[in-house]
């Protein structure tokens, strides 16, 4: 079992910048685990944004402002966003796979941090 605990959401400004860690516990060693971060807004589906294993993806409307990179002495992952802009605002999910293949599907993922909201104002 893999507890997940994100940290480092708040609000700022359109334009703004904030990181989000992603701290994991328990399981198998953390490197070899498939990272995946998503989002969710009010009354919308939960986003797929960026994933790690070895590789990285990222969904076309993060690409180019988020990076995700992740500390597996530190069994941390992170997500970096630039350029925040309204539309970002929802909460934001770390997820673990317990496979060394990302996916961008939700449903692929096997455990889940609780969120952290992000709210960026115009």
């Amino acid at each position: 079992q893999v507890q997940l605990v994100e940290s480092g959401g708040g609000l700022v400004q359109a334009g703004g910048s904030l990181r989000l860690s992603c701290a994991a516990s328990g399981g198998r060693t953390f490197s070899s685990y498939a990272m995946g971060w998503f989002r969710q807004a009010p009354t919308k589906e939960r986003e797929f944004l960026a994933a790690s294993a070895g590789s990285t993806r990222y969904a076309d409307s993060v690409k180019g402002r988020f990076t995700i990179s992740r500390d597996n002495a530190k069994n941390t992952v992170y997500l970096q966003m630039n350029s925040l802009k309204p539309e970002d605002t929802a909460v934001y999910y770390c997820a673990a796979r317990g496979t060394l293949l990302y996916s961008t599907r939700a449903r692929d993922y096997d455990y889940w941090g609780q969120g952290t909201q992000v709210t960026v104002s115009s």
